[in-house]
Formats: C-alpha cells, structure tokens, sequence
C-alpha cells in the first residue's frame, strides 16, 4: 500500500517525498531507504497516535516552506486523475483541493467526508466528517493539495469528542471560514479505503 502512493508521488512529479511512520516504523525506513526511483525520502515519527492532523502537524519543521499534496497509505485508487486536481490548485488564491470520488451507495461516504459545494465553480463551502445524511454523493478522499500556510489552522482545529482527536475536515473548514478558497475535484472512479484483510483481497482482485 505505501509503494503504490510512491508511485502515484511519482505521477505527480514531486521533489521530495516525507513518509510520516508509527507503527513498524523501523521496518518501513529500512524497506524504502533515503530514495525511492530517484527522489529523496524523507522520515517523520509520529510518537504518538493522536491522528491524521497531528500527523500532518509532526511534518511541519521537515515540509517547510513547501506546498503539499497529502497521501494516504490505507487508500487504494485506480488511474487517479492528479492533473485536474493540480490544474485547480494552480488558480489563483487557491488554498487547497480535495480528490472526491462518486459514489453510488452513499453509506460509503460515512467512512470518510462528505462536501457541500457551489456546482458552478466546484467551490468547496462545508465539509462534515463521517456524516449520517451525506449532501449529495461525492465522497471525500485524504488525497489533498494543501498550500503551505495549512500549517496555520492546526491549532484552530478543535478536536472531536467522540475520536479524541482533531480531524482532517475540521483543518479544512477552518481555513474556508476564514475565507480560504477550498475547490473540489472528481479524480477516480474506482477507489478503496482498505481497513481489513476482506480489502486487501478486493484490490487483488481487481489488477488481476
């Protein structure tokens, strides 16, 4: 799963990849070393597991004055459509863009985010995490194009009671409600949040 989020790293051409470990960390950073096909792979222990925004929050001081795009390791995409997605980010003022995915079966969406949106100009105006009733069927991704100043809203971010921890919608409503411009962008048509061996076996499946 990590190897297959290099390679769509590679898709996108960056210059510099940072993997945020935890769990088997040590292994990992023995497995894919200080390069991957060229590009310079960088570490960052997260110590504690309080989360996807603190784990974000962890890479400050190596991310630096750079723009970013987050990956996941426990999502599975086939042929995700990173030029769209950059098209958007490169407008001007543009404070990031979320990768959705349309969804038949919206319970899906309850497993990630779900996006209220201006059609018109694909302009992002409420996130809500694992929401019941779902604004409509796209589901949100954590493949997101974030401009460096994110970093800002971290401590705004409040952390949810029931997770105990802060979310990764809630980072993003927070720079919308200060008048950041958050657009959205459909990016694939297949797409798998892998949380059990069942997922692993999908995916198998269908690169077959």
């Amino acid at each position: 799963m990590i190897e297959y989020s290099l390679e769509n790293a590679l898709k996108l051409n960056v210059d510099e990849i940072v993997i945020v470990v935890g769990y088997l960390a040590e292994r990992i950073i023995n497995t894919f070393g200080i390069s991957y096909k060229g590009i310079p792979v960088k570490y960052v222990i997260q110590w504690e597991q309080l989360g996807l925004v603190h784990a974000i929050d962890c890479s400050k001081s190596t991310i630096g004055d750079s723009n970013f795009i987050l990956l996941l390791g426990d999502e599975f995409l086939i042929e995700p459509d990173y030029h769209s997605m950059i098209s958007l980010f490169s407008q001007e003022d543009t404070f990031a863009v979320c990768g959705v995915i349309p969804v038949k079966d919206l319970s899906r969406i309850g497993k990630t985010y779900s996006i209220l949106f201006d059609t018109n100009t694909a302009r992002i105006f409420r996130l809500v995490e694992k929401p019941r009733n779902p604004f409509n069927n796209l589901m949100g991704t954590g493949n997101i194009l974030f401009k460096k100043e994110v970093f800002e809203y971290i401590h705004r971010t409040p952390i949810n009671q029931h997770r105990k921890e802060k979310e990764l919608p809630d980072l993003i409503q927070c720079s919308i409600d200060d008048g950041g411009k958050v657009f959205y962008s459909p990016f694939a048509t297949t797409y798998i949040n892998v949380n059990t061996p069942e997922d692993i076996t999908v995916i198998h499946e269908m690169m077959k």
